[in-house]
């Protein structure tokens, strides 16, 4: 699934005119991160029980990875995130819907462009496991230090199993 996402135009403006001509800059390309314990999404079943029977899905984000192209307006950037889902016990028929993010930080770690997206997969209990190649494109204005910050999201009790059950 392809999708595409800009800084603001505000902040393209400011940082565009940091730089005098296309000589003075230099291209690179900001690897993504995964956020500690958004790499992986224990999915439960609606309802109280919260034990592996009542496992709907789990999800991994395998890998992230990006490439660049610097012209003159600055850097276009494709993210390709790979994610893996296996149905659990509790599974839903139809589509299992993975949430998750990317967040563009700047050079002191404030968000300057974010969205959230899902991975769709057919999980059952004949086809339990699923992978999804997720592709993105951004454009980064030159002259900021960029990182890109990716994972699942995780609901704050689906975080919270996933920090008691990795020993966090």
């Amino acid at each position: 699934m392809r999708r595409a996402f800009v800084v603001p135009a505000a902040l393209a403006l400011s940082l565009a005119a940091c730089g005098s001509s296309k000589d003075e800059y230099v291209a690179y390309c900001p690897e993504p991160f995964t956020v500690q314990d958004a790499e992986r999404l224990t999915h439960f079943k609606d309802g109280p029980g919260r034990d592996p029977r009542d496992i709907a899905y789990e999800a991994v984000l395998t890998d992230a990875r990006s490439g660049c192209k610097a012209s003159r307006r600055g850097i276009d950037v494709t993210l390709v995130m790979r994610i893996s889902a296996v149905a659990g016990p509790s599974v839903s028929p139809g589509t299992t819907r993975v949430p998750y993010f990317v967040r563009v930080l700047d050079a002191s770690g404030a968000v300057v462009q974010g969205q959230d997206f899902a991975a769709d997969f057919r999980l059952s209990g004949g086809s339990p496991r699923g992978a999804s190649r997720e592709e993105l494109s951004l454009f980064l204005p030159h002259g900021g230090n960029y990182r890109i910050a990716v994972g699942l999201k995780p609901t704050p009790e689906e975080l919270n199993y996933n920090r008691r059950s990795t020993g966090r």
